[in-house]
């Protein structure tokens, strides 16, 4: 799967669009991940509070999408731009790479709520991809 021109203009402007709340969008998208799909916890079992409503989830949620808007700079290298993260997660910190489509999923469902005239499906659709590409390019190291 590759992005076209037209994608990456849609990715860039809606990014762009959204980057001024990266804080709420990611403290929203963890704590959903968190609280959906209970399983995801043990990695961050060393937290006291994984209420929604932590100090932790909001500073590691937006870590997380702030990795993701600033990936958008790698557009075109993904797998290169990435491949310390890839490492980082696959060696390190031994994530399970079902986890990063779990916080996609999630991610864009706090798109659309908290951006629901701007998260069209045309814009929909070239965010999941470009989230599928990111996905893989962390996904690298663990093959």
């Amino acid at each position: 799967m590759s992005l076209t021109d037209k994608d990456k203009a849609i990715i860039k402007g809606f990014f762009a669009k959204i980057s001024s709340k990266a804080v709420e969008i990611g403290h929203q998208t963890l704590a959903r991940t968190i609280v959906v799909y209970p399983q995801t916890k043990v990695y961050f079992a060393h937290w006291k509070d994984l209420g929604p409503d932590s100090p932790n989830i909001r500073k590691h949620g937006y870590t997380v999408v702030k990795g993701v808007l600033d990936s958008v700079d790698l557009i075109d290298d993904l797998v290169g731009g990435l491949l310390e993260l890839s490492e980082l997660h696959a060696f390190r910190l031994r994530i399970d790479p079902a986890n990063f489509k779990i916080l996609n999923l999630n991610l864009e469902v706090v798109l659309g709520m908290m951006f629901p005239d701007d998260f069209t499906p045309q814009v929909h659709v070239c965010v999941d991809k470009y989230l599928a590409l990111i996905c893989l390019a962390l996904c690298e190291k663990y093959r």
